[in-house]
């Protein structure tokens, strides 16, 4: 007898930026920012997050440019 397996489908991640229809990513947009950033202050990469390669990459840039102003901590004590 041949037993049934339960299937389980994931679903599949939005980008947060091409639902909102969000154009450009502003590094003083704080509040924004720290939603990609966990506890650890590392930048979440694109498997987990769910942003798109296109908005990652200006994502990645505003995330840096904002640590390097002191807007973001680079790393928590």
């Amino acid at each position: 007898m041949a037993r049934a397996r339960k299937v389980f489908f994931r679903r599949r991640k939005v980008c947060k930026f091409c639902a909102d229809k969000i154009d450009y990513i502003d590094y003083k947009d704080v509040k924004l920012l720290q939603q990609f950033i966990p506890e650890r202050s590392k930048i979440l990469p694109r498997r987990i997050s769910g942003t798109c390669a296109r908005h990652q990459r200006p994502l990645q840039q505003a995330i840096k440019r904002a640590r390097h102003l002191a807007l973001i901590p680079f790393t928590t004590d």
